[in-house]
């Protein structure tokens, strides 16, 4: 296997980096959703889209707000329901239905769960994070942006 140097792509292409930056500002400061949802769904978006840096990045942010005996569980969180609220489980639920979109379609019943636990514009605004942490993905993983973690 070469070691390659990739891109780093918001060097290469600032505006395109400026632009989707704007989306993420716009996520995280003008959406009326509970921060720690936010984090908790940039988390497992990323964990499906296997972007390590992404992963690295949101475990990180989101132990400032849940304990790691949570965060560990993400993956599974249709198997320890007891641990995250309703209102999670609903944005994990819609987050895996929207980013494996090609596979899923969005169902009918899907959308039903979604917009039964969101108002139209919160149900918007968390599309939309999920979306902007798809683009994210399909960048720091293709680019391998690097991680803190140390061994």
């Amino acid at each position: 296997m070469t070691d390659l140097t990739r891109l780093v792509w918001h060097n290469v292409a600032p505006e395109g980096a400026k632009a989707l930056f704007g989306l993420h500002h716009y996520v995280t400061h003008s959406t009326e959703l509970p921060e720690e949802l936010i984090h908790l769904v940039f988390l497992r978006v990323s964990q499906i889209n296997g972007c390590a840096h992404c992963i690295d990045l949101h475990t990180r942010d989101l132990l400032k707000t849940m304990p790691i005996e949570k965060v560990v569980l993400v993956p599974v969180w249709r198997e320890v329901p007891h641990l995250f609220p309703d209102l999670y489980r609903a944005a994990l639920a819609w987050a895996e239905e929207v980013t494996n979109v090609s596979e899923t379609h969005a169902s009918d019943e899907a959308y039903a769960a979604a917009a039964a636990a969101f108002g139209p514009k919160d149900l918007v605004d968390l599309t939309i994070t999920i979306a902007a942490t798809n683009a994210f993905n399909r960048l720091g993983a293709p680019f391998r942006l690097p991680v803190k973690a140390r061994p």
